[in-house]
């Protein structure tokens, strides 16, 4: 009898240590899917480090599609990482992403940046449109239209898309058509600094509670910004209630914007996005009705 009960124990645990692994063995078994997506159809050419600043990490790689037509539209994608880790050429960044939108014509370019101590957050918002006002310069080279830019970020990347269209003159001049807010990191920054909140968030805002507002994208929201569409996983508590409420303010201001609620993980939505499913279609859908202004 105590053999059977301790077997029965063991199987207990066994499910219980399943269960608390399952998402992360899901997103490791789909990024080796997404990876060997990627090897099997990837883009024509990629343009690997073209400089946008003196620093190492002010670096993006250019995908180009294999049929390039004149007047691409380009996919601006900002990496994630808690503002302090990540990188450009990371599986869960462009596995998927780069195939998908280079198969479907699109000028694909990701991009780096300086990383926490040495860049703060605005600093690295600034970075970003450094990029951007970079790329679009040398769009033409590429196919691509210079105008028909989309602006695309995952967790800290989306917190900088989402500051750079709430506050626009922080893009140094630069005009894109909308953006794509995958997950973002931070929305409210006041918000999540007053709550319990995971130490990276210190170490990115501080202490300083007039800092929060200046890089918290639904305080510095300004009129006339760009379509944006929010991603946002139902398993992280804060992520669709910031959203919404983004929206919210976004409306108000006359501006358009969109939430896609998504049962994923917050690395799902990084990764999925550009695998067959209605995630991806409705990401397109979006995409298409900017395009078609």
């Amino acid at each position: 009898m105590q053999r059977f009960l301790a077997g029965v124990l063991a199987i207990a645990l066994g499910a219980v240590t399943f269960a608390g692994n399952a998402g992360p063995l899901r997103e490791r078994l789909l990024e080796r899917q997404a990876a060997r997506k990627a090897r099997a159809a990837g883009p024509a050419q990629v343009l690997r480090d073209m400089p946008y600043g003196g620093d190492p990490r002010q670096r993006f790689d250019v995908y180009l599609p294999a049929q390039a037509a004149p007047g691409a539209p380009v996919i601006f994608m900002v990496h994630g990482g808690g503002w302090r880790t990540g990188g450009k050429a990371e599986t869960a960044v462009v596995a998927n992403k780069a195939p998908y939108f280079t198969g479907r014509g699109y000028v694909f370019i990701s991009i780096n940046y300086r990383m926490l101590p040495d860049a703060d957050p605005l600093r690295q918002a600034q970075d970003v449109a450094q990029a951007l006002a970079t790329a679009q310069g040398r769009a033409a080279e590429w196919g691509a239209d210079r105008r028909r830019f989309i602006l695309m970020g995952h967790s800290a990347g989306a917190h900088m898309v989402a500051l750079l269209a709430a506050e626009p003159s922080l893009a140094a001049g630069s005009s894109w058509l909308g953006t794509v807010s995958l997950d973002s990191g931070a929305l409210d920054v006041p918000d999540i600094m007053q709550q319990r909140h995971l130490p990276l968030y210190d170490e990115a805002f501080g202490r300083n509670p007039a800092y929060w507002r200046t890089v918290s994208p639904l305080h510095v929201l300004q009129p006339g910004a760009r379509p944006m569409l929010l991603v946002c996983s139902t398993q992280r508590d804060s992520s669709c209630r910031q959203a919404h409420d983004f929206v919210q303010r976004l409306g108000a201001s006359g501006a358009r914007g969109e939430v896609l609620e998504q049962a994923m993980s917050h690395r799902e939505i990084n990764l999925q996005l550009g695998a067959d499913g209605p995630y991806t279609g409705a990401v397109q859908a979006f995409i298409d009705s900017l395009l078609a202004r």
